[in-house]
């Protein structure tokens, strides 16, 4: 068993979702979650089929988005694992949904900050073991750094 860490391309300006699932299907379920969750998004996503011909199964309706997920697929090169790249859309949007598809089994990140993924490489192939996802904390939060959050948050229209 080989434990490797793979750094994961974001272009700027895009999100990222890795997860799992367990079925071929999962390609079309998840490029139909993504246009019907938000008419403005770009994206693409790569899935790694992990029995018959394992192939990466790509899709989406960004074509230089679903090149660096496929690039990102590739490289993660676990069985059953996905990559979705967006941008103009935010994962909040779309987890949910992604999760409510019936051969999705985890999400292991939902981000645009910088991710590496922890693999592990066995004889028989690869898994996902977890993700980095950003920094680690530098402190705790302010009575500014509330009054910050809360102020963004309300700014971007995700609070009232």
């Amino acid at each position: 068993m080989e434990i490797k860490i793979v750094a994961i391309e974001i272009p700027q300006d895009c999100n990222i979702i890795i997860g799992q699932s367990h079925f071929i299907k999962t390609v079309e379920d998840l490029h139909e979650v993504m246009v019907t969750n938000s008419s403005q998004v770009r994206f693409g996503l790569a899935f790694c089929e992990a029995s018959g011909p394992c192939l990466i199964r790509v899709s989406g309706n960004d074509e230089s988005l679903q090149e660096v997920a496929q690039k990102n697929a590739m490289a993660i090169a676990a069985g059953h694992s996905f990559v979705i790249l967006m941008k103009d859309a935010y994962p909040i949007n779309f987890l949910n949904a992604i999760k409510q598809s019936p051969e999705v089994c985890n999400i292991y990140c939902a981000t645009a900050n910088p991710v590496e993924v922890i693999v592990v490489e066995t004889e028989q192939g690869r898994g996902i073991i977890g993700v980095v996802d950003g920094s680690s904390p530098r402190g705790v939060e302010s009575p500014e750094d509330v009054k910050a959050r809360k102020d963004f948050l309300r700014q971007i229209g995700y609070k009232l």
